[in-house]
């Protein structure tokens, strides 16, 4: 089974409870608060291009990068819709390229939480500053090992909707720390009838001591780790952290005099 094949379709209408746009004024304070209120913008894990698109809407030069198809295909559409000038890039987070630096990198809605190796996490860290200008920001977002293993744990989770249905089996395996969803969807066709479609995502949690170390051996340092999208501390019953970092060691060059 893959992931984010026909869910692509649907994902939009199924994630109508996340507010992007809180989401999206709250990044823009974040990276204004550090002077950024312009400029090139990378997204990793951009998915349908929602939080991209708002974005670029607030004056920002965005850069969407993902590794499906068909996520980007939709990401495709919406931009054509609206007429912004968004680059959207197919590529694996895990190694992924730009053109040149940019002024910060954002990874939203637990993106990289399907980084379940954490030398790969690293990895994608290192390339991030890689990437940063001087003094860059990197604002993300990452589900808990408590969430996976606390609050979703086993359950199954159904909703039904005139435009499909899915049903959402969760599993948490407290020895490897993976947490397995197995997602069936039932999406109508012109003849009524409705067609399955079963998809398989695997996600690790990862807690801010953790995370602040992969960090810091990347060549970041953190600023701070809030419970998601508040400006409060991050807890041991936070369900999601929203960590900002900034690139740290490189100069800027010289000019030629």
């Amino acid at each position: 089974m893959e992931s984010y094949g026909k869910f692509a379709q649907v994902y939009d209408l199924f994630m109508d409870n996340v507010d992007y746009e809180a989401w999206a004024d709250y990044l823009e304070e974040c990276l204004k608060s550090e002077g950024i209120g312009n400029g090139l913008v990378a997204e990793l894990g951009c998915g349908t291009g929602t939080m991209t698109g708002l974005l670029a809407q607030k004056g920002y030069d965005m850069i969407g990068v993902d590794n499906s198809e068909e996520m980007l295909a939709e990401a495709a559409e919406k931009k054509m819709e609206s007429g912004q000038d968004i680059l959207y890039l197919l590529q694996d987070m895990r190694e992924f390229e730009l053109y040149g630096t940019v002024q910060a990198v954002i990874s939203v809605c637990d993106s990289l939480n399907y980084i379940t190796d954490r030398e790969e996490l690293k990895q994608v860290f290192c390339l991030v500053n890689n990437y940063l200008d001087p003094g860059g920001i990197f604002l993300f977002d990452v589900n808990t090992v408590h969430k996976y293993r606390d609050v979703l744990g086993d359950a199954t989770i159904a909703e039904n909707r005139e435009e499909g249905s899915f049903i959402w089996e969760n599993s948490y395996d407290p020895d490897t720390g993976l947490n397995i969803y197995e997602l069936a969807l039932f999406l109508p066709r012109e003849d009524g009838l409705y067609e399955k479609c079963e998809e398989l995502h695997c996600q690790r949690g990862y807690d801010e001591d953790e995370v602040r170390k992969l960090l810091s051996e990347a060549g970041m340092e953190v600023l701070g780790v809030y419970d998601a999208y508040t400006k409060n501390p991050a807890s041991a019953e936070s369900e999601r952290l929203f960590f900002i970092a900034r690139e740290h060691g490189k100069k800027e060059s010289k000019k030629e005099e």
